[in-house]
């Protein structure tokens, strides 16, 4: 195998090492794997860096980065492969994309502040794209992303376009109303009227803690960790009691609720 070892490696091992795992004598795992197949391994290895950031851990950020790195190397091997592009390729239109998207960096326009080189960055993404009209930015939002994200990003780019609520209190009565419709598709037993309703009244949420300036993944990221904490806390109770969760009645599974939020 003509590969030589290294006291410290570079971005180009990283390439070569790949090409040598996809080659004829290469891993029998990953000569077989296509786009599809490691699809899912490029969304995990995402989530597991974001974790070692609200970790505030180097050591676990630098890790999972190299496990993102890995991924989009391996998809740009894939494309080599299938003489499409190299990894040299997609390095190359980034920087073209970078050096495009800073005028006020890279050429003469100006931006005094963040929101202002925000501005200018989708301003230009919006041309570069082709996207002629509002709803046209409102459809290039990913379909893959997570509901709440994708929500959010419809909502704020809806607001580029003027359509928003004047304060969070008035989207605040929307989502009541919402509840309200949820509420009578529930009183139907609809379960299609029910289904549109709630996604109605996720949706409202989003707005809510959009106009609060508050990321709405986030949000309840922290409210299932506080569910958890909560359960925890709720299941030693029940286990130093001797109660079986799944055989008692509302009444003391309410009682150890709220003695767990105390």
């Amino acid at each position: 195998m003509d590969f030589v070892r290294k006291e410290r490696y570079s971005i180009d091992d990283l390439c070569a090492i790949m090409r040598i795992l996809r080659g004829e004598n290469g891993c029998p795992w990953d000569r077989v794997q296509t786009h599809e197949s490691i699809r899912k391994n490029l969304i995990e290895e995402t989530y597991e860096a974001v974790e070692a950031i609200d970790c505030h851990d180097p050591s676990m950020l630098k890790e999972e980065l190299g496990d993102v790195l890995l991924q989009v190397v391996f998809h740009a091997q894939i494309e080599e492969e299938n003489n499409s592009f190299s990894f040299a390729d997609v390095t190359d239109e980034i920087c073209r994309k970078l050096i495009v998207r800073h005028p006020h960096v890279f050429s003469d326009v100006r931006a005094e502040n963040a929101e202002e080189a925000l501005d200018n960055w989708n301003q230009i993404k919006k041309i570069t794209k082709g996207q002629k009209t509002a709803a046209e930015t409102l459809n290039a939002v990913p379909k893959q992303l997570p509901a709440l994200m994708r929500s959010e990003k419809v909502q704020s780019r809806a607001r580029k376009a003027g359509l928003d609520y004047t304060d969070a209190s008035s989207a605040f009565r929307d989502l009541q109303s919402e509840i309200a419709e949820l509420g009578s598709a529930m009183d139907e037993k609809n379960t299609a009227h029910i289904a549109e309703e709630i996604g109605d009244t996720l949706f409202a949420a989003v707005n809510v803690a959009r106009l609060y300036d508050m990321d709405p993944e986030e949000l309840l990221t922290r409210a299932c960790e506080k569910f958890i904490s909560r359960f925890t806390k709720v299941e030693k109770m029940a286990d130093k009691e001797q109660i079986d969760l799944l055989h008692t009645d509302s009444s003391v599974l309410d009682r150890l609720w709220n003695e767990a939020k105390k």
